[in-house]
């Protein structure tokens, strides 16, 4: 099993960004996910030469930020629909030079931006339907994120995800799961494991606190044990973001791996 570690904040110096990949690289991880942002600084050839350099693959970007921007999927208004999916088709064209994976999760919007489900996803599914087929083009899989209902307003389970993904029928378009979305939606986080694992494309692993993995109720080994046994065959990528001290979080969560034999 393969595992990164997650930037939940865009880090915005590619001096930051070469420092952080150098960190990750030594504590033995085996790439890095980083959240999109725009305008971007430097370049993503700048990125590539990173990721090349460490031997250390950009794994996922998220795409969150940009929701404060006026972009969002859901929007009555279609100018704001309208920036988010070029802003998504943008972001494909990163993530094809990189190579990696992209994640939608906040962009579908907030309940405030949509109160009516049904018609919030069928802009959802329209403005997906577009940046699918982008990044069929580009070779570029696309995943969306069951975010919990506190922090997104659609698609909160990973069955409603996945119903997205077969509602927009794309072989560019699949779903993800995240544990600490998870603990909070399903009935529990092992049989959402059960059920959805071998068809996810991406895993964030991430305490029920958002805080070093062992400080919540997250059973690490049954969560690592059964995203075996389901065949899961994409990135675990370690998610802390409600920690400010990267570093040690990111090394406690090395050991911690380590000492269960996963990395």
């Amino acid at each position: 099993m393969k595992f990164s570690f997650l930037f939940h904040e865009p880090v915005t110096a590619l001096a930051e960004l070469d420092r952080r990949m150098g960190v990750l690289k030594a504590l033995g991880y085996h790439g890095i996910e980083l959240s999109a942002f725009h305008p971007m600084p430097y370049s993503i050839t700048g990125v590539q030469a990173l990721a090349l350099k460490h031997n250390l693959p950009v794994v996922s970007m998220l795409t969150g930020w940009s929701y404060g921007e006026g972009c969002c999927l859901s929007s009555p208004d279609p100018a704001a629909r309208s920036r988010a999916a070029a802003r998504l088709c943008n972001y494909v064209d990163q993530a094809a030079e990189l190579g990696c994976l992209l994640v939608v999760g906040l962009l579908q919007g907030l309940r405030k931006d949509e109160p009516d489900g049904s018609l919030a996803n069928d802009r959802i599914a329209e403005g997906l339907g577009i940046v699918a087929r982008k990044a069929a083009e580009k070779g570029v899989r696309l995943v969306i994120e069951p975010v919990n209902h506190l922090q997104v307003g659609f698609n909160n389970r990973a069955c409603e995800a996945r119903a997205m993904a077969r509602r927009v029928h794309s072989a560019a378009l699949g779903y993800m799961l995240d544990t600490f979305h998870l603990n909070i939606e399903e009935r529990s986080v092992e049989s959402a494991l059960d059920e959805f694992a071998a068809e996810a494309w991406h895993f964030h692993l991430c305490e029920t606190t958002g805080l070093r993995l062992g400080s919540g109720h997250l059973d690490l080994p049954g969560v690592l044990r059964r995203l075996e046994e389901q065949g899961y065959s994409g990135v675990v990528s370690v998610k802390i973001y409600r920690d400010p001290d990267w570093e040690g979080a990111a090394r406690h969560s090395a050991e911690m791996l380590r000492s269960l034999g996963a990395l």
